[in-house]
Formats: C-alpha cells, structure tokens, sequence
C-alpha cells in the first residue's frame, strides 16, 4: 500500500509540475509576446508624446502649425498680375494638379509653394509682362485626412483649416470610450515617399495637461488602438 500511494504522490506530483510549468510556458509566451509587439510598434514609428508647454525638441517642433502652404489638388488659386491686370483670374487646381491660364495654356500647379508658383508664371510670361511681378494666393484649400480604429464614426475628415489630431477624432464622432487607447493614437504619415508613424498621448490634451495641439497635414491616417487586455 506504502508503494502505491508513493507512486500516486509521485505522479500527482509529476502531474503538478507539469500543469506549472505549462502554466508558466503560457505567461512566458503571453509576456514575449507583449514585449515582441511593443517592440515592433515602438521600433517602426517615432514615438510623440504630448507633453506640458515649455517642451524643447521634436515633440514641440511637431505639434506646430503645418509647414509652409502647399499648392494641392482642389485648391482655389488667385492668381494677379499688378502690371497687366486683364491676366488675373481664379482658378481651382484640377486632380490631375494642372491649371489652365491664359495665353500660356495648361501648367502645373502642385507640390509648390504660393511664391515657388509665382517664379514659375514670371517666366513664363516674362513676355506679357510690364513688370516682373506675379501674385499667387490660396483663396481656399480643403485638407482630407482619414480616421478609423476605435472612433464613433470611422472615415475621411474633411477640412477648409489647419486641423490637429484630437479635431480629426472628434470630427469622426469622437473615441468609442468602451474601447478606445486615446494614450497610443497612432498618426501615419507620408514624408519623402517613406511611412512615418507618430504615437500621439492625447489623453494628456484631454485631462488638460497639454496645450500644444499635434497638427495634421494632407492625406494623414489616424488610428485610434483598442485598450489592450491580456485576458
């Protein structure tokens, strides 16, 4: 009988470290796996956390307005000549980025600035013009940018003004509170032909510790991650 009940103790024993260890082997592959994907968010984007006014750096450099004005599709240009004023006219950029002007015909318009666009037109009708001067003006620009994650209403946002990350959101409906990481919004951008992501903490912007808004630019993806829970 003593025999039996040793080996009895021995495999429940057996049998208990063999349900630990399979127990730790899952918090392991769990918590490598955690770590794994922090990893690999953290390790692809450039992290953006909203911090209290007065911060230096690429954080407060990042949170300004949007860079200099971008002749863009859709936008409405006011284009003046001083010397010559039966050249002006208004013109909305075409998809295909081009205008049609007077005397010189079609010409491209985007992916310059305002007074790029001007040196362009001066040369171009350097033989009408009594004076060297041409003015350009963005009368109205629209800026689309798209939301999804866990947002009320996920979709394109569209704007005639600058518009920040935390507007985007609440132009989507705002976040799904049930759901949403409003701490790990993630930006997706465009720059140079390369895909850049940007961790913006709005939760700091909406417990009011943060001042400085994350500005969008033109095409921006922003996903709003679900909390993360283990179980």
């Amino acid at each position: 009988m003593t025999t039996v009940r040793t080996a009895k103790t021995l495999r429940k024993h057996a049998s208990g470290e063999k349900n630990t260890c399979a127990h730790r082997a899952i918090r392991l592959a769990v918590g490598t796996l955690g770590v794994v994907l922090l990893t690999a968010l953290l390790g692809c984007e450039t992290p953006y956390s909203a911090t209290p006014s007065g911060a230096t750096g690429n954080q407060t450099d990042l949170s300004k307005q949007p860079d200099e004005l971008i002749i863009r599709e859709g936008d409405t240009l006011k284009i003046s000549f001083p010397s010559t004023p039966n050249l002006d006219s208004t013109q909305q950029v075409r998809r295909d980025g081009r205008i049609t002007l007077p005397i010189i015909g079609e010409v491209t318009a985007t992916g310059m600035t305002p007074a790029a666009f001007e040196q362009v037109l001066v040369k171009l009708y350097a033989p009408q013009l009594v004076s060297k001067e041409v003015t350009v003006t963005v009368v109205a620009s629209t800026i689309e940018v798209y939301v999804s994650g866990s947002v009320l209403h996920p979709g394109k946002v569209q704007s005639d003004h600058s518009l920040s990350a935390l507007e985007a959101i609440m132009e989507a409906g705002g976040f799904d509170n049930a759901k949403a990481n409003t701490e790990a919004v993630v930006v997706i951008r465009n720059e140079g032909g390369k895909t850049r992501n940007y961790i913006v903490n709005l939760k700091l912007v909406l417990e009011g510790k943060q001042s400085e808004p994350f500005y969008l630019k033109p095409s921006d993806i922003i996903y709003v991650p679900e909390k993360f829970s283990w179980f």
